[in-house]
């Protein structure tokens, strides 16, 4: 049985649309009175868990999808959630209210009182700082796939390591793709898989930078005042400067050949190291 006949099995005559297929495939299930909701089928029972667990840590907390069902069949794993919309901030126009939202929705993420265990080790200061520069020396090998000057690691590595505070709960990818926008207006953040106990400092710094490179920095900017707190530029920069080579290496390492369309990544670590 494959992921789409299970969720046909769990759903007889529903209407159903895949949204997404990658390691999980997503499906809207439309029942006949009309309503709908989110079926994730899991390759393997491991990522199912990790996201239900999160999900049922942070129950009741504000834009978090709530758990409607859930089981295996085989191999597979399924969660059923609650339907959040249609659109994203990254596929709507800038729209201010939801990135106000999207904003208040993630600190009230960092400031709930859960405690998720979703992986074996959660991310401290020491992580970050151990991490920081172990990835900039494995994206050394990687260099010239990039065609990045090697002057640009070099000064990536003397900066000072992103300063992490105290562990909360946080998502760890809250790109614009994963807050979801109903026709109501109303911001949810999806795909909990990942989410463990980190500085909230990870959360927020991804977030701004990627609403910033793809809105703009007045989307940003509308986005830091719906969270209600702010990070001196020094501090951002060094979180920039570490997501961006995360995002390097990850890609280096599943992808084959040049990476000259991630050109964008080189150019933004090395913004971030030389203060541009």
């Amino acid at each position: 049985m494959d992921a789409l006949q299970l969720v046909e099995s769990l759903h007889p005559g529903a209407l159903i649309r895949e949204l997404a297929a990658g390691a999980n495939r997503v499906f809207r299930v439309v029942a006949s009175d009309g309503g709908s909701s989110i079926v994730k089928v899991y390759p393997v029972h491991s990522r199912e868990r990790r996201e239900r667990r999160a999900l049922e840590s942070l129950s009741g907390v504000s834009g978090v999808p709530r758990i409607l069902g859930s089981g295996t069949e085989g191999d597979l794993a399924w969660l059923q959630m609650t339907d959040c919309g249609n659109w994203t901030l990254a596929s709507l126009p800038r729209n201010d209210a939801a990135l106000e939202a999207a904003g208040r929705i993630l600190r009230g993420l960092h400031d709930a009182d859960a405690s998720i265990t979703n992986l074996s080790v959660g991310i401290d200061a020491e992580y970050v700082k151990s991490h920081f520069r172990s990835t900039l020396e494995r994206l050394e090998r990687y260099r010239r796939r990039f065609e990045m000057d090697r002057a640009v690691l070099e000064a990536a590595m003397q900066i000072e390591p992103p300063l992490a505070t105290d562990p909360v709960p946080i998502h760890t990818r809250p790109l614009p793709s994963k807050f979801v926008v109903n026709e109501e207006g109303q911001v949810s953040l999806v795909d909990w898989e990942w989410a463990t106990l980190g500085p909230p400092e990870h959360d927020l710094t991804l977030a701004v930078w990627q609403i910033a490179m793809r809105l703009g920095e007045d989307a940003a900017a509308v986005f830091r005042r719906g969270y209600g707190a702010e990070l001196p530029e020094s501090r951002y920069r060094s979180w920039v400067a570490y997501h961006a080579a995360v995002m390097m290496l990850d890609a280096a390492e599943v992808r084959d050949g040049r990476l000259g369309d991630l050109s964008y990544l080189v150019d933004e670590l090395t913004n971030a190291v030389t203060g541009n």
